[in-house]
C-alpha cells in the first residue's frame, strides 16, 4: 500500500493497525517513496532462524575436512 505523507500523518493510527497485521506501507512525498512502515520482526523470525540452523546441521552431517584439523587451517590463515 502507498500513501501520501499528509494522509499518513492524519491516519497514523489506522496505518499502525494495518502494519500490526503484517502489512507494509510505503509513504510518499509528491508521489516519490520516502519511507516504509513495516512490522517489527516477530517470534516467527526466531523460529525461522532456528529451523535454518537445524537444516545446516543436518546438511553438515558426515562432512569431513579430509584429515585436516581446524586448528591447522586457522593457523594457515594467520600466515
Amino acid at each position: 500500500m502507498q500513501i501520501g505523507a499528509f494522509e499518513a500523518k492524519n491516519t497514523l493510527g489506522s496505518l499502525l493497525d494495518r502494519v500490526e497485521k503484517g502489512e507494509e506501507v510505503i509513504i510518499t512525498r509528491r508521489g516519490k517513496p520516502v519511507a516504509r512502515l513495516a512490522p517489527l520482526r516477530t517470534e516467527r523470525d526466531v523460529e525461522k532462524a532456528r529451523a535454518a540452523v537445524e537444516r545446516i546441521k543436518e546438511m553438515s552431517k558426515g562432512v569431513t575436512l579430509g584429515g585436516l584439523k581446524i586448528k591447522d587451517l586457522i593457523e594457515e590463515g594467520r600466515e
